[in-house]
Order: structure tokens, then sequence, then C-alpha cells
């Protein structure tokens, strides 16, 4: 292996499930990882080991040498992860092995030069596929199948398979959707109204809503999620985020879904008092937008690696709710207020969180356990989102007494 090839480490991430061999066909890469049944020794027992052949500290040794420190010490490892590594130094065509890929190796770090020396080893390595792996519990057929609803590499799918614990849950989505049912339901003891709450006189007179005169209350930009126009208006807008949120948050943590889903929600009321100032803004379609539209998103640009069933039948079921969701919020706009000249709540939102979804999540749901901060892409559309903020702020600061914009009154 040449030297400028070597890579920095990553961060490592453990895992405490069996490893789950991966299969390479083609220029795929595959993962293996290793168990915790027997302690991992820590990067510097390696070191140690990788020094006695190497007493010039080059940083590689010989394939000779490799293959004699795995048999010394191969009982330590998984017997997958040894298999990989006998064919790494089999198939390595240069003679060298590099200290970073052997470290990075044991220490389970998903570096490029880990991947690089999977596929190495792959090439000669042949195993089934996830989705062909026979005799599965419940739970283990669970997370296979979130892998390919929202993977579409099966070096993810099969690096995720093996690592996750369940621990923690997919909480962030879920308690998100406990508090809007809750605050609905208090509501609707509260107005004794379920459907059409916002015709009630009461329903915009509450510390949640996002009313155009209340907009220097900074906390509504956000916690308007929680209140809904109606059963209808919750009903779709829990369904499409528990169905699609759940399993990303499963996927890729509650830290990027939250973001993701917080990012949507702002956008949300932003757009709303940037292009349609006077209305105010209920629901969290502006975060659940952003997700759907996102994986929606990611879905089409890997359509082929995708390999969930029913692919796009399950796109047309999501579009088709979405598309029912949007038209109820804009027939609910031009629909005669019921306190004039007060309008009802606005659908811009939706389009906010639309584009957020095929913007930074795209980028979130693309780069699966890599670092969002070595993608240029991403910072690209941080600072386009960044831009937004500050533009909305100084547009809500400056604008309304610019263009002495008449706002309706509190109801």
């Amino acid at each position: 292996m040449d030297p400028g090839t070597r890579a920095r480490p990553r961060e490592a991430h453990a895992s405490p499930s069996p490893a789950v061999a991966a299969n390479a066909e083609g220029d795929a890469i595959e993962v293996l990882e290793s168990t915790d049944v027997l302690p991992m020794a820590p990067e510097d027992h390696w070191k140690t080991l990788f020094d006695q052949f190497d007493p010039e500290s080059s940083g590689y040794i010989s394939t000779e040498q490799f293959r004699s420190l795995l048999n010394t010490y191969g009982s330590e490892l998984d017997p997958h992860k040894l298999a990989v590594l006998l064919a790494l130094a089999d198939s390595n065509a240069d003679g060298m092995i590099c200290y970073q890929d052997f470290v990075n190796l044991m220490s389970n770090k998903r570096s490029n030069s880990f991947r690089r020396a999977i596929l190495q080893g792959n090439r000669q390595r042949k195993s089934a596929a996830l989705l062909e792996e026979p005799g599965l519990g419940l739970s283990q057929r669970l997370v296979r199948h979130v892998a390919y609803e929202t993977l579409p590499r099966e070096v993810d799918r099969k690096w995720y398979y093996d690592s996750y614990t369940g621990c923690p849950p997919p909480w962030f989505i879920i308690a998100v959707a406990i508090v809007e049912v809750a605050v609905f339901v208090y509501y609707g003891l509260l107005l004794d109204r379920w459907v059409l709450q916002v015709s009630h006189p009461l329903y915009l007179r509450n510390p949640l809503v996002y009313h155009p005169q209340l907009r220097a209350q900074a906390w509504r930009y956000l916690s308007y999620i929680f209140m809904h126009a109606g059963i209808e208006h919750l009903s779709l807008n829990v369904l499409l985020q528990l169905l699609v949120g759940v399993p990303l948050e499963m996927v890729h943590g509650a830290l990027r879904i939250g973001f993701l889903y917080i990012s949507g929600v702002l956008a949300g009321s932003l757009a709303v008092s940037v292009a349609d100032m006077t209305a105010p803004v209920v629901g969290s379609s502006g975060g659940v937008y952003a997700l759907v539209s996102a994986h929606l998103a990611n879905i089409v640009m890997n359509w082929s690696g995708m390999k969930c069933q029913f692919k796009l039948l399950r796109m047309g079921i999501a579009l088709l709710c979405m598309s029912v969701e949007f038209g109820r919020a804009v027939w609910l706009r031009f629909y005669p207020s019921v306190y004039p000249p007060c309008p009802n709540p606005s659908f811009v939102a939706h389009l906010g969180g639309v584009a957020v979804g095929v913007t930074l999540g795209v980028v979130v749901l693309r780069n699966y356990e890599q670092r969002l901060q070595e993608q240029s892409l991403w910072w690209i559309f941080v600072l386009v989102y960044i831009i937004f903020i500050l533009f909305a702020i100084f547009w809500n600061i400056f604008a309304y007494s610019l263009l002495e914009l008449r706002l309706p009154p509190l109801p």
C-alpha cells in the first residue's frame, strides 16, 4: 500500500453485537465488525505488537510478517474479522501492510483506509447479502427491514445491522408525537372541539401558536408545532412523523434527525413570516415535511441501491398523504376566517420544511455515520440556511414597519 494513502483515524464505533460478514459485488465495499464478547486490546497494545515486526518505525510491515502476527494473536479476534484480515494479506499487491490500516481494522474505525482495506480483503472472500441471511428473530428482522428501507448501500446496511443495539431507542420523534397528542387532547377538552379547532374564538389565545402580532416572542417560532387545526391535521402529521421519522432516527440517531426536524420547523415559521406575513402558524408540518422530503429525495437519488420492497408504491402513498395534508392547509388558509380580519393559519410552513429536507436533509441521510463537517456540500447548505435565518430575523425586525403593513389583531 502506498504510504501516501495513509489515512487519519476516525471516531471509533464499538459494537456489542455479533459481527455480520459483508459481501462485495463489483465495486461495492463491505464492512465487518468485531464482537465485544472478547475484549478488544487497546490501540497501544496493537501498536506494540506491530512494532515488534517494524523495529525501524517505518509504519509498514510485510504481508508475511502481517500473517505471522495474525496467526499468533488471531485467537483474540472474531473469526469473521480474522478471515478478512488474512484475505487482505493475500490480496495486497505491494507486499506491505500499513500500520494505520491495521489499527483501524482492529479498532472498528470507519476511515477511508478501513474501507479500502476491507474492499481488498473481501474481493477474495464472498458471503451472502444481509437480506439472504436466514434464521433471524423478530427484532433482527425489524432491524434488517429498517436498514433496507433507509440505507442504499450494503456496506452501511451491514454496519448498521451489526452495531444497532436499540439503546437509546428512537425517543425524540416518539416524544414529540406524544407531546403533540397530549396538547391536542388538552385543548380539545378545553375548547370542546376536535375538528377545526382553529375556528374556535379562543384557539389562538395560547402561548404556543405563532402569530405575527407576537413574533417578538421567539419561542413561538418552534412551539407552534404542538398546536394543530383539528384531529385530521394532527392525524396526518403524526402518522407521517412516526412512519418515516422513527426508522430514520433508529438509523441516524436522535441528534441528526432532531436537528433536521427542528431546522424544518424553524424554516417553516420563518418562511411564513417572510412570505405570508399576516398569517399565524400551527402544526408540525414543517418538521414532518423536512423528514419525509429528505427520505423521498434519498430514495430517488439512490434508486438502484434502495432494496426496500414496493418502494414505488410507498413513495406514492407518502406523496399522497403529503398532498392531502398540504391541500387541506391551502383550503383552510383561504377558508373564510371565523374572526376577520385575522386570517386562518398559513400553509407556507410546509414549503419551508420541504426546502430543508431536499438540502440539509439529503446530506444528513446520504452520509450515514460519516462526519458531516467533512462534507463540502453540507457546509454549503448550512451556510445557505444560516443566511436565510439571518435574513428572516432582519426581515421581522424591519420589514413590517418599512412596509407599513397592517397586521391583523389578536382574536
